[in-house]
């Protein structure tokens, strides 16, 4: 999850790659910019967009609502890193649509302030920026994951560009693998496939870590690792492998060589756009053969 120590790494890598990656980011973090990185779908669907707003049990989430223009399809939650609901997850979730999906994007901060939390080309880095997210980051908890969870699936239920008569799918990122995790749990004769890029707190030492939760799941599973999370906690990924299969369940747990915490959104300064790809279609695998 984002920390100092692993800010301490992106902050190496942006020094080693020197102003010219600095001046590549600023430019990239424009909204054209982030559409350049992104590689066009493939026979992409024709989709149609929306803000929407969804009651919750703590208030009224602003979400990001995006779907195939015709017909009904598997619905996936998406779960933003600390940064929140801003323009790269939009054009992640357009592009998860377009390949045939029916996804929401939720503003995990909507009990603080309505999305983007933070203005364009802001990191994890900036101090300031870190005064924003961190606040509104602790203000979430278990409880809250599975209350939003719970009022997303069900209102992802009621619309009618969901299919119900196939599972739900979900994907996170940083503090959004823990939500991946109860969202799993919450409601898991709806859920049929989970993905976690770079998520932190997995699998910890505490009552309530997520990975005890995976004997009352019936998901399969992805969980996509950076390099230098594994370098803090190297057990983590054995302790989750230990912990599907016990439960008999899949999962796919592999640390992406060369990247550091956050390379998967293509607004991150620590962005790998070949890793990010692998992990991108091996998501996409995991819904092809899981959301039935």
């Amino acid at each position: 999850m984002c920390d100092l120590d692993t800010q301490k790494d992106a902050d190496e890598f942006i020094s080693s790659n020197g102003e010219l990656s600095r001046r590549k980011f600023n430019k990239l973090t424009a909204t054209a910019g982030l559409a350049m990185l992104l590689p066009p779908v493939a026979n992409a669907q024709s989709v149609t967009e929306s803000d929407v707003n969804i009651t919750t049990p703590d208030g009224v989430a602003d979400c990001y609502f995006v779907h195939p223009s015709s017909g009904s399809h598997a619905a996936v939650i998406v779960w933003p890193d600390i940064l929140g609901l801003r323009p790269a997850f939009r054009m992640m979730g357009k592009r998860l649509a377009e390949s045939g999906y029916t996804v929401l994007v939720v503003n995990p901060f909507y009990r603080d302030a309505k999305s983007p939390v933070v203005g364009e080309g802001a990191s994890f880095g900036q101090p300031e920026t870190r005064e924003i997210v961190l606040p509104m980051a602790r203000n979430l908890n278990a409880e809250t994951h599975f209350t939003d969870a719970r009022a997303m699936v069900s209102w992802l239920d009621q619309q009618s560009a969901t299919d119900t008569n196939r599972r739900i799918g979900t994907t996170g990122y940083c503090m959004g693998g823990p939500m991946v995790m109860r969202t799993v749990a919450a409601v898991p004769s709806r859920l049929g496939a989970g993905g976690t890029f770079h998520g932190g707190g997995l699998a910890t030492d505490a009552d309530n870590s997520p990975h005890l939760l995976i004997p009352q799941t019936q998901s399969a599973m992805l969980h996509c690792v950076a390099a230098n999370d594994d370098e803090s906690t190297p057990d983590a990924k054995n302790t989750l492998r230990e912990a599907y299969a016990a439960a008999g369940l899949s999962a796919e747990i592999e640390v992406y060589e060369g990247t550091l915490h956050g390379w998967c959104p293509p607004d991150s300064q620590v962005y790998h756009e070949a890793q990010a790809e692998r992990a991108w279609s091996r998501l996409l695998n995991l819904f092809e053969n899981n959301l039935a």
